[in-house]
């Protein structure tokens, strides 16, 4: 099988996987992510191949889809990806890519003051920086902002509510079991995206959503209090 038909059919399955997806993960995510990370991956001398299959992967093995369990997402790919008869070698890169993928892994352990992740592989990866830019992209901007509260309707979350502070230090177990209002989840992860990016088109892009994301913000607070 030649990389345009594991292409074809890895995309195949993902929409299959997904059609039902109702969190903001969904295939349009995914198709959205696909697109900015090749655009980020050309101008990065990256493999193409590889990053447009890591896009279309990245939210398989998510933890959020398996209830924190990490290890059973790596298998998920595993099996989709063996069913295409691609060598152990790729699968094995594949899943070690996205298993680096997450924003909740550039998060603190709790009770650790230092981080424990190993953040090596993706420093010495074009392909890997190309797909995380174009994921965390995604989570900013109005895309961004439509995902956020897609997600906080989705399990039931308040949009805001005064008495629950934000946690800007939040850590990897307090952001797996989170509950808070959605408005929180902007100061505990999207407005420390645009500080977060590798590449200098996915750091331009992302300053621009990010005063997006100020400005919506700004907006919020003053219907909040009644002033508009």
């Amino acid at each position: 099988m030649n990389k345009k038909e594991i292409i074809a059919k890895t995309e195949n399955l993902i929409k299959e996987i997904l059609a039902k997806e109702n969190t903001g993960h969904d295939w349009w995510h995914i198709h959205r992510v696909r697109k900015l990370a090749l655009k980020i991956a050309q101008q990065e001398g990256a493999d193409l191949f590889l990053v447009e299959l890591l896009a279309l992967l990245h939210d398989l093995g998510d933890y959020k889809f398996f209830q924190g369990d990490e290890r059973a997402g790596g298998e998920r790919i595993r099996e989709l990806l063996s069913s295409l008869r691609i060598s152990s070698s790729l699968i094995n890169k594949v899943i070690a890519m996205t298993s680096q993928i997450s924003f909740m892994h550039t998060l603190p352990q709790k009770d650790k003051k230092e981080k424990k992740n190993d953040f090596s592989q993706i420093e010495d990866s074009k392909e890997l920086k190309a797909v995380i830019d174009a994921d965390r992209l995604d989570a900013i901007g109005a895309i961004g902002i439509a995902r956020a509260f897609t997600y906080g309707g989705f399990y039931h979350r308040p949009i805001y509510d005064p008495s629950i502070k934000p946690k800007k230090n939040i850590t990897q177990e307090e952001y797996k079991t989170s509950t808070a209002p959605s408005i929180n989840h902007f100061y505990e992860k999207l407005l420390k995206i645009k500080h977060m990016m590798y590449t200098p088109l996915g750091k331009k892009m992302a300053r621009r959503r990010h005063r997006f994301l100020n400005l919506f913000l700004k907006q919020f607070f003053k219907e909040w209090k009644g002033k508009m």
